[in-house]
Formats: structure tokens, sequence, C-alpha cells
């Protein structure tokens, strides 16, 4: 790709320099065209105009160094990732109008009756693996890449889910555990990872918990979403990932995946917020989780994010919301996947492990020890916990309570199916 010194050389100097190092560019614009198939996909669907790729270019560059902040160290993962370890007062979430000079506060009071973890059940993260660490007052932030933002839809729509309606509108399947009916102060879960199979670069597998207020279908949905996903246009690979999400209008304008927008505040230099997790569940073998906690500090008002054992990851502000400022009225777990009907069939993406709940242990995916936050900061377990696969042929879930699971669900399924046409 050409460097940022060729830019600046294109139309300088004389008429022949201008017209080689015009050449130049062009070319080195059409070898990237040719290299890269999302890239070639858009461009070669239209006339290719290289001013326009030139400027597109200088836009994604203008905005990586917006985002991507200068770092103290920069730590090589296995998966090929960068993640660069920034002063946390200089991480994006201080870029936003109502947090700029601050920097992250202390950490709240936790929920009663939290048990912690085992921690020889839990699935860590492929960057840790090399010993490196990031230095105390400082966060790992996965860098942001030019090659990420070319895979999106566009500029204006990267770090952003594609537009969710209702439960069941937009090409978005789910099989999930709810609780609603009440006011909810935060939640919690155990969730097995996977690592399954997504078909084509613009759909998504997803498991997560969900704090939802405000109406489904209107533009007042307020959302905040952590769990593990796997995403080739937003990640460029087939790696399930640590991710956070939020939104307070219905996933139009606010909001966005991890660090790629000013919001959540990260407090942590342990955890990497969209960096692959491992190991991972196999089938018919080892069961790896994560226990994630969301809840609201109840002397501040924000929303707090815990990560297995007792690892605080940060917060998401309550200003960004107006719902949710207050407390939410709904609480989702499970699994979501992105159905585009590749070819007018219905997707093979999987959900969870790719098997249906039935299958049961080390073989299906799980949630398990379901809880909430009630009014007083308690956990408690989710009361009267309703089930809901809405395409049961494709994807199915399976509710159970007792024992050391306490409140529990099997989920997931393969896609498509001779059921699921």
């Amino acid at each position: 790709m050409a460097s940022s010194r060729c830019f600046c050389c294109f139309g300088c100097g004389s008429s022949k320099s201008s017209s080689i190092i015009g050449s130049s560019v062009v070319l080195l614009l059409l070898l990237l065209v040719s290299a890269s198939p999302v890239f070639s996909s858009s461009v070669n669907s239209t006339t290719f105009r290289p001013q326009e790729e030139i400027q597109k270019l200088r836009r994604i560059r203008y905005y990586l160094k917006k985002l991507n902040k200068p770092a103290l160290k920069t730590i090589q993962s296995p998966d090929g990732d960068l993640i660069d370890c920034v002063p946390s007062h200089l991480q994006p979430a201080f870029d936003h109008p109502k947090l700029k000079g601050q920097k992250p506060l202390d950490e709240p009071e936790r929920p009663k009756g939290l048990d912690l973890p085992n921690p020889m059940e839990e699935s860590l993260q492929q960057w840790r693996s090399s010993g490196e660490s990031c230095p105390e007052g400082t966060v790992p932030i996965r860098r942001t890449t030019e090659a990420d933002v070319l895979r999106a839809s566009s500029m204006r729509r990267f770090g952003r889910k594609p537009i969710r309606r209702d439960s069941t509108g937009g090409g978005h399947e789910h099989a999930v555990g709810y609780v609603m009916g009440d006011q909810y102060y935060g939640a919690k879960a155990s969730l097995n990872v996977w690592a399954p199979r997504v078909t084509t670069p613009s759909e998504f597998s997803l498991s997560q918990i969900w704090v939802i207020s405000g109406s489904f279908g209107g533009d007042d949905l307020n959302t905040i979403e952590a769990g593990w996903q796997i995403s080739p246009e937003l990640y460029g690979d087939g790696y399930p990932r640590f991710f956070t999400y939020w939104t307070s209008d219905a996933y139009q304008a606010t909001g966005c995946y991890n660090l790629l927008c000013s919001g959540f505040i990260q407090t942590n230099n342990k955890i990497a917020i969209g960096a692959a997790i491992s190991p991972t569940s196999a089938y018919n073998g080892g069961q790896f989780d994560i226990s994630l906690l969301v809840w609201k500090d109840p002397s501040h008002g924000h929303w707090w994010l815990q990560y297995g054992s007792g690892l605080l990851v940060g917060y998401w502000p309550s200003f960004l919301f107006s719902h949710l400022a207050r407390h939410a009225s709904m609480v989702q777990f499970g699994g979501e996947i992105v159905n585009t009907r590749y070819n007018r069939y219905h997707t093979s993406t999987q959900m969870g492990s790719g098997h249906f709940a039935s299958e049961g242990f080390r073989r299906a995916a799980y949630f398990r020890n379901l809880q909430v936050v009630d009014w007083d900061n308690n956990l408690v377990p989710v009361p009267n916990l309703r089930v809901l696969a809405d395409h049961p042929n494709c994807y199915d879930i399976r509710g159970g309570a007792g024992g050391a699971w306490g409140n529990f669900f099997y989920y997931g399924g393969p896609g498509r199916n001779v059921r699921c046409p």
C-alpha cells in the first residue's frame, strides 16, 4: 500500500514526476484491489476511480491516527493481532466531550453474594500466552488496521452492528433465555466458548449477555452487551473473541463494538477487548468457559463489567444512556447469528457449538448459573426464566435448573439442515 509520503508527493513537483508518481499510486491501488477480495468486489462492481480511492485511504488513515492511541509498549499476539499498551487516560473513551480531562474511576462496590469462579475452568486470551503483559497504568487495546476498516460495508458503519429492529428482523436469529417484568440492575452467567463456523464474511455468530431497556421496534432501545463472537468482517478471521457493545438508540447512530468509539472506559491491564479467547471447548472434549458480570454501581450509577475471576474490565458511564441511566427492564442470555440467505438458502453459520441443545454437556453450548442483580445490589438466581428460539429447526434451546449449575440452558445448532432449508 502506498505510504503517506507518496500521497503527499502526488501532484507535486514537475508534471513529469507527478505523472510517474501518480502512475505508481494507481498501480499500487490496483495491486491492493487484486489482493483484497473484499476491496475487489466493492470496486469492480463500478468504474475504478483512482482519485476517489486515494481520498478514501487518506480518510481511513486519518481515522486510524485518531483511533489508535500512542502506546508505551506493543505486544505481538500469536494470532497476528498487535496489542498496544496505551496510558489509561489516553484511551478512546476520553475523546468524548463529557469525559475529556478525566481519569478512570476507582473500583466500585461489587454485588453481594458474588462467588468467584474456579480459575481452572476459564479461558483467557491468546495475546497473554507469550508471558508479555501491559504495564500498570496502561490498558491493552487491539490495534485497528486499514484492512479492518476496508472490510466494513462503509466507514460510517465500521465497528457497529447491523440495525436490529426487533428480535426476529434483519436476518438476526436467536436462541435465548430471558427475564422481564421487573427492574434489573445487572446480570451474571458463565458460558462455554466455542469456535462455530461462519460461512460468509458479512455474517457473525455470538454468545452474550444483553442488559436492555427501552422498546424493541422503536428508536429508544438501550442495550449493554458482552460475550464472545466470531465476526470475519470485523476481525478478519474465525477466532472467538471477547467483545462488548452498547447503544442508546437501537443501533442507529450511538455505540459500537469494544473501544471503536468513545464510551466504554477500560480500567484493567490484563484483558484486551476484541482479542481472541483461548482455549476453546471441543466436541466430546474439554469444556472452557468465561464468567461475565454486568452490574450498576449503586454509588455512581455507572454499569461495570467483570470478566472471569474478579477482573474488572471497566465501565459504561451512565450518561451514555437514557433508560439504562436508571435500570434495565429485561435481561437476555444466549446466542445470535446473522443469516444473509446467501444463494437464497438459509445460512450454514453455526451457533454455539454447531449442535442442538438436545446433545447436552460436552456437545452443545451452555449458559450456567444465571443470575440477576436486584435493587439492593444482591446477586439472585434468575426468577421465572423463559426460553425462546425464533428459528428452532435451525437453532434451539433447552432450559433446566438444579445442582451446582443453578439455572442453566443448552442452546445452538448447525443452521441449514433438512429441517432448515
